[in-house]
Parts: C-alpha cells; sequence; structure tokens
C-alpha cells in the first residue's frame, strides 16, 4: 500500500512539474535600460513592472546618471563595449555622434511597426542627418513658455497679456509694487537661451526665418534675429539683482515660493513646480506678438528618444521593450505621470499645461539652435548661450553676439559658404 502511495505521490509531483514547464526554470532575460532622467525612477521603475506583467521572461534595470555626465558616461561606455541594451538618447546633435559610428540600431517599421504612429517632425530628433535613418521612439516634445504667479496677477488686478506691450505693462506693474517681475538669470548658460527661445520666435519671424537660415537665404546677421535679441535685452531691468550669478535652481526657488511673477522656461517646469510647492498658484502663457491678432509663436523641440544598443547581444528582449515604450499605453502613463507632451496620436494630455501648449491656434516652430545647429562644433547654442550672458551684462551689443554666432557656425555650415 504504502508503494502505491508512493508512486502516486510521485506521479502527481512529475505532473505539477511537467505542467509548470517540463522540469525546467524558465530563463529570464536580463535587459540594462540607461537615462539621463534621475528624478524619474519611480516612474520608470512603475512601467518596468507594467512591461513585465506581459513580458515575465525580460528583466529591466532602470540605471539613471547625472545629467551633466551623461554624454560622457554614453561615449565611455560604448566605447568599452560595456553600454546599456535599450538607451535613453538625447536628441539630435546629441544622438547623431552615437549613431554615426554604428553604436546604435538603425529602427524601421519592420522592427518597430509602432514608429508609423509618429510623424516625421517628432522623428526627427531621433533621425539621423548622416544617413537619414531613425535610430529611436520619440520620447517627448517640449514647448518654451511664460509661466506666471496668479496670486501676484490677482492681488496687482493683472490680466494675461495679449500682446508684447501688455506684457510690458504688466512686468512694470510688478516692479512698481516691489515685486521682482521675473525670476531668471543667466549664470546657466542653457536656461537662459531657453529664456530667449521662450519669446523670440515672435520677432525673429517663426518658420520662415527657420527655412531660410535652413537654406542660406537668410543668416544670423538678419535684422530680425537681431531683434529677437533685442527684446531680450529689454526683460534685463526686470529680472532679479545679480541675474547673471543666479543658477537654474536659484531661479526656480524664488518662482516656486511667491518672490517673483514670472518664469520664462519649458513645459516640463509645471509638474517640478507642483511637486514643491502644492500650494502654489500658478499658471502659463504662450508669449504673445507684437499686435494683437498676429500669429502666436511657439518654439518646440523633440527631447530625446527611446534606442537600441546596436552591439547587444540581447536584441529581441530589447526591442520588445522599445516596441512597449512605443505603444498608446506606455506613452499615456509617461504623460499622465511626468506631465509631458509624448507623441502618439491616440494619447490624450490629462495636464492643462499640455492641453495649453497643444492648442491648434499656436504656430509651432523649431526652438532654433538645439534643433538646428548642435551638430558640429562650436554648436550653435554654445554660441548663443556666451553671447546672451554678454549681451545681458552689457559686455556685447545684439549685432555682435549675431555676428559671433554667424562666424562660428559658418566654419562649419554649408549653406553659409556659398
Amino acid at each position: 500500500m504504502k508503494k502505491i502511495i508512493g508512486i502516486l505521490l510521485f506521479c502527481l509531483i512529475a505532473a505539477f512539474v511537467f505542467a509548470a514547464g517540463g522540469g525546467e526554470e524558465k530563463s529570464t532575460t536580463q535587459l540594462s535600460f540607461c537615462s539621463w532622467r534621475t528624478e524619474d525612477v519611480a516612474v520608470y521603475e512603475e512601467l518596468i513592472g507594467m512591461f513585465r506583467k506581459a513580458n515575465p521572461d525580460i528583466s529591466v534595470t532602470y540605471q539613471p546618471y547625472k545629467t551633466e555626465e551623461y554624454q560622457t558616461v554614453l561615449a565611455t561606455n560604448f566605447k568599452g563595449n560595456s553600454a546599456a541594451d535599450v538607451i535613453h538618447l538625447r536628441a539630435y546633435g546629441n544622438f547623431e555622434q552615437f549613431a554615426r559610428p554604428g553604436y546604435l540600431l538603425p529602427l524601421t517599421e519592420d522592427i518597430i511597426p509602432e514608429l508609423k504612429n509618429f510623424s516625421k517632425q517628432s522623428l526627427a530628433g531621433s533621425t539621423s542627418i548622416a544617413d537619414n535613418k531613425v535610430y529611436g521612439v520619440p520620447y517627448a516634445s517640449q514647448s518654451l513658455v511664460i509661466y506666471y504667479n496668479k496670486a501676484i496677477y490677482e492681488k496687482l488686478n493683472l490680466k494675461v497679456p495679449e500682446t508684447w506691450g501688455d506684457f510690458i505693462a504688466n512686468l512694470e506693474a510688478c516692479k512698481k509694487e516691489g515685486i521682482t517681475p521675473i525670476a531668471n538669470g543667466t549664470y546657466a548658460g542653457w536656461a537662459a537661451e531657453v529664456m530667449w527661445g521662450s519669446i523670440a520666435p515672435n520677432f525673429y519671424g517663426g518658420n520662415d526665418f527657420y527655412d531660410k537660415i535652413q537654406t542660406g537665404a537668410t543668416n544670423f546677421n538678419d535684422p530680425q534675429f537681431i531683434a529677437s535679441l533685442d527684446t531680450l535685452k529689454t526683460l534685463a531691468p526686470y529680472m532679479p539683482t545679480g541675474f547673471s550669478g543666479l543658477d537654474y535652481v536659484e531661479q526656480q526657488m524664488m518662482f516656486i515660493n511667491d518672490l517673483a511673477a514670472h518664469f520664462l522656461g519649458g513645459i516640463w517646469e509645471a509638474s517640478y513646480f507642483l511637486s514643491q510647492n502644492p500650494d502654489l498658484k500658478f499658471d502659463c502663457f504662450v508669449s504673445p506678438p507684437v499686435r494683437k491678432g498676429d500669429k502666436k509663436h511657439i518654439s518646440t523641440y523633440m527631447d530625446g528618444s527611446y534606442g537600441i544598443n546596436n552591439g547587444t547581444t540581447k536584441k529581441d528582449a530589447a526591442i520588445k521593450f522599445v516596441r512597449y515604450v512605443a505603444s498608446r499605453e506606455a506613452q499615456q502613463f509617461l504623460s499622465d505621470k511626468l506631465g509631458v507632451k509624448t507623441e502618439h496620436p491616440e494619447v490624450k494630455f490629462t495636464s492643462p499645461f499640455l492641453q495649453k501648449v497643444s492648442d491648434p491656434s499656436l504656430t509651432t516652430t523649431p526652438y532654433v539652435f538645439l534643433v538646428g545647429f548642435r551638430y558640429e562644433q562650436p554648436t550653435g547654442s554654445a554660441l548663443m548661450q556666451s553671447g546672451i550672458q554678454a549681451l545681458m551684462n552689457g559686455e556685447f551689443d545684439s549685432k555682435k553676439v549675431a555676428s559671433d554666432i554667424q562666424a562660428g557656425v559658418s566654419i562649419y555650415y554649408k549653406p553659409f559658404q556659398k
């Protein structure tokens, strides 16, 4: 009897093991995923958990690096054959340096069918100018705006400006009451460039100017471009005392703590402002045109993509993960959680800030130097940033800034070499 029971138990155990996978433990593919988004660890770990439910045989580890070190880390890792399997890529010229040497896997609709959901403009940030191939699934689109403190506006009985003159009048009203009108400083060059980009298109002509720059029909000595710099210079009297030494975080803190009425920045700021001060009453508007009713331009650009290491030994798993990130589900999740404008056409923006910059009445235009002039050295952004710092400090005038940018970019930019 005992022998029969033993045989039955053995058969039951064998049947269980067989049903669980034939007696072999199913192997798990371990993927690494690197990024510069140190502040988004919790969100990406949640996203990875969602992916894992549908793909239990693939494990993904999220590895973020400091923003200012990220490009160097990527370069070192690629050269040392130790780069992650999935790479969160910066856009335009910042990803080009990794596409040209063959470090990245070219993506097609055969590999990532979800690419068909993204527009050519949204894919431009991850499309190489060397071979016109796509190397990444779009991450987010950024827009540049002007934030304002609603409590200060209510206190001073101010209205959202409809013209540039209205905006200057609001700044004057704040200054008269002893309130710092604008929180921005120029110590962080990239943030100074953003400040310019948030107001400039209405003065240099938006897409018309950008298109002419692309063909060489005009250049940076164009009077309209110089006018955009002159306009930026007029904001100096409304900025904080000692603004040339004010770093990016200090600027943010001034606005977050109700110490300034406005902050010129990117749409990405909104979620951070709320996380730091949930009681802050604020909103944003797009920089107003000179004349009421004129086109209202808004600077936009792609802020990275998700690519695949061409040298990974786990391509199939990496492709699965990137395909998931390209899905409507993942894109909606990232938009909701990070407050970013993802480019999947089926995503519905829940953030009122994203809804505002998605207004179809706005005229979107490329954020000039990031989109078009970060591929060679000296980059247009580096020239522009140092130029703005000198302009706002009174060291250079607008014509000098424009002339230096033109001279630097002309070294390599073929349309300027005709």
